[in-house]
């Protein structure tokens, strides 16, 4: 089987279903005749860079941004505001704290957004560390990430 297929069924499940752990998603696609285990569906989420956001349903449940869209869609928005936890400045630095497995897709976002102020930035599991040009940059872009959010 390839992964660019199962890959692809990962992607559809998810935007069919409400599957909150690896474990469901793993039961799905055995289901569909694609023999996975835990292992192979946690390199798949990562691969996928998938996260989790609150349900409906579930608590939470797994979803994903479309890295090839040139511009923050009202779905990249939502996730964003639904995975972030808090935000802050601290001297020339924000830093933007997430659900577990969460920094690299709100690092996505928050490198489209194309602040001026932002020099760059580095994204981990649950945190993005953004650089401004000063403390006073740093400020005005966690009130610009806070009016976006709205």
């Amino acid at each position: 089987m390839l992964k660019s297929a199962r890959h692809a069924k990962i992607l559809e499940i998810i935007s069919n279903k409400e599957i909150e752990t690896q474990e469901e998603l793993c039961a799905e696609l055995n289901k569909l005749q694609y023999t996975v285990t835990q292992a192979t569906i946690s390199r798949d989420i990562k691969d996928l860079h998938l996260f989790k956001v609150s349900g409906i349903e579930k608590k939470y449940r797994y979803a994903y941004i479309n890295e090839n869209e040139s511009e923050i869609s009202p779905k990249m928005k939502n996730l964003f505001r639904d995975c972030l936890v808090s935000l802050r400045s601290a001297q020339n630095i924000v830093v933007v704290k997430t659900l577990t497995g969460n920094g690299a897709n709100a690092g996505t976002v928050v490198d489209k957004l194309n602040y001026t102020e932002i020099v760059g930035s580095v994204a981990g599991d649950d945190t993005v560390l953004v650089v401004c040009e000063d403390t006073q940059s740093a400020e005005s872009v966690v009130e610009k990430i806070k009016e976006f959010i709205k």
